[in-house]
């Protein structure tokens, strides 16, 4: 049986006020790989002093650039499986377990977290479709565990600008199995790192728009749990 070594990815953009808290904390758990998307601030001092492996972005990559560059470096270190979550404290670290026993004693593929709430109208009606079509209650929460064969049969994390959805959708369609957590944490106070609300809403609905697209053509496996 493959060794379980995971990991959890960060990707991060001006968190120096956060970054070290929710590392500390990740890092109890699992070792951390941080990515600095080209942050003006000590983002990534503040990571390594946290205790995390880091790298900066030679140029902004954004959010689904970044997050394919974490799980490169992931593949690349020998890692077996991964764990996103953000940067800001939004995302418990404290919930890391649920993830890491789905993913490593339960042997599930994917592990997907569900917030309290939807923040934007594109999330809501995003959801309700990926819900409709899927059973997965939240594809935009950023709290997710991927077990890496996953990336190698998508050819990589994200190639269609998807909000970080590509992998987890495309996996489901090839008949993953995933189960879902309920992922709370501390809402930021200010305003989102990587797209601001009026950008956030159209790229939603261009990712929505592509998955509908995609399914119009695709046939569904049956893999709600």
């Amino acid at each position: 049986m493959e060794r379980f070594r995971p990991v959890v990815l960060i990707p991060a953009h001006r968190e120096s006020a956060t970054i070290r808290a929710v590392v500390e904390r990740a890092a109890v758990f699992a070792p951390v790989i941080v990515a600095d998307d080209c942050s003006p601030d000590d983002t990534a001092a503040q990571a390594e002093a946290g205790g995390a492996a880091t790298f900066r972005n030679s140029a902004n990559l954004g959010y689904e650039g970044t997050l394919n560059r974490l799980f490169e470096e992931a593949v690349s270190r020998g890692y077996s499986h991964a764990i996103t979550m953000d940067a800001d404290g939004e995302h418990d670290p404290n919930l890391l377990p649920q993830f890491l026993d789905g993913l490593g004693e339960q042997g599930i593929s994917l592990v997907l977290g569900v917030r309290p709430r939807k923040q934007r109208i594109s999330e809501v009606v995003m959801g309700w479709y990926i819900q409709r079509r899927f059973g997965i209650r939240d594809i935009l929460c950023g709290m997710k565990g991927y077990d890496l064969a996953l990336v190698a049969a998508n050819g990589g994390f994200d190639t269609s600008a998807s909000i970080g959805t590509e992998l987890a959708l495309n996996s489901v369609r090839r008949g993953a199995r995933f189960v879902q957590v309920p992922v709370h944490g501390t809402p930021r106070q200010d305003a989102p790192r990587f797209d601001r609300n009026i950008k956030a809403n159209l790229r939603i609905f261009t990712a929505l728009l592509n998955a509908i697209h995609h399914d119009a053509a695709a046939p569904l496996h049956e893999t709600r749990s």
